[in-house]
């Protein structure tokens, strides 16, 4: 009698991907923190460092897109890889927006940009559990 064995692999991101979806938490992170520490002392080099954030954040998410389309076309089930393409293009498109409005002139920014940074790094941060959440097994035979 032969035992048939199955195995379940985890389909997990690559390193590469799951660098760039992590540091986009940290980056929109520190441009809220800069954009509170603004709001409360009137400095304008938070705003500055706020705006590199953002752009740092910019970076790391559109690349991180990357890696999701590529996931995207290759994956079995398109829900979950959808639903998390979707996620890092708003978040992209939302922190697009935002380093915009942090382009304006000292002031000008605020309050728009602090409620822009609380949305962009709030999706980050769900993008992120999306993406790196969730046992994405399948079985082989």
């Amino acid at each position: 009698m032969t035992d048939t064995i199955y195995r379940t692999y985890r389909s997990t991101p690559n390193p590469l991907h799951a660098t760039l979806l992590a540091g986009t938490v940290p980056l929109f992170l520190g441009a809220l923190l800069s954009d509170i520490a603004y709001y409360r002392s009137y400095h304008i080099q938070w705003s500055n460092f706020a705006s590199w954030l953002i752009a740092g954040g910019l970076v790391f998410c559109g690349l991180a897109i990357l890696f999701a389309l590529a996931n995207l076309i290759s994956a079995g089930r398109r829900g979950r890889a959808m639903t998390y393409v979707l996620l890092l293009v708003a978040t992209w498109g939302l922190g697009f927006i935002n380093a915009l409005q942090h382009a304006k002139d000292a002031w000008a920014t605020m309050p728009t940009g602090l409620v822009l940074s609380v949305i962009v790094t709030l999706l980050a941060c769900i993008a992120t559990w999306v993406g790196l959440a969730g046992p994405h097994a399948r079985e082989v035979r």
